[in-house]
């Protein structure tokens, strides 16, 4: 699987976790130089409370474009250090 944002790989695996239709990428598989900590967190009811990426390439931003959940509860535990995306990055196989 990958994760395109612009252009760009930003996450590359054949060992993604898929929870509700989303790819998680072990944070291994990460092009870290795309990536910058965000402000924003969420909560799900089942998985906790997750943290986000805002990604940047070649000068286009896409803010809290990627998340993960740093302590997920028990019943997400498989989704530990792995990241999913959203809002116009692009998973393909």
């Amino acid at each position: 699987m990958k994760a395109i944002y612009n252009g760009q790989v930003l996450a590359e695996s054949q060992d993604t976790v898929v929870v509700e239709n989303n790819h998680y990428f072990p944070e291994s598989a990460l092009n870290k130089a795309y990536f910058k900590d965000s402000s924003k967190h969420s909560t799900c009811p089942w998985k906790g409370e997750a943290s986000y990426y805002t990604i940047e390439v070649d000068g286009k931003t896409n803010p809290d474009a990627a998340w993960y959940y740093p302590e997920p509860k028990d019943a997400a535990k498989e989704i530990k250090g792995r990241v999913a995306f959203w809002k116009g990055v692009e998973v393909v196989q």
